[in-house]
């Protein structure tokens, strides 16, 4: 009789244990999911950040040059109004 409460303890025990064992590989599993998830999805947002900071940076590049030429522009602009007024050379 003790033999067979050895056998159905050892039974008891080995089917609870992989039982847990399948547990814990899942939880294992889903974790590694979710982990590799949110990893993807801070490379798609990295490269979205860096794209949106490279063509900023092109847009900043384009503001000067234009805000340079304008620059440029009204001082020429000064320059001949200086000339034009009464031949004073009084300035604006």
């Amino acid at each position: 009789m003790e033999n067979i409460y050895s056998v159905l303890i050892t039974a008891i025990t080995m089917l609870g244990g992989s039982a847990a064992w399948r547990y814990y590989e899942r939880r294992a599993s889903k974790k590694e999911d979710n982990e590799n998830f949110i990893r993807n999805d801070c490379r798609t947002r990295i490269a979205k950040l860096e794209a949106l900071l490279e063509r900023s940076s092109q847009e900043k590049d384009e503001m000067r040059a234009i805000i340079l030429d304008l620059t440029a522009q009204v001082a020429k602009l000064q320059t001949e109004v200086k000339y034009l007024m009464d031949g004073k050379g009084k300035s604006i």
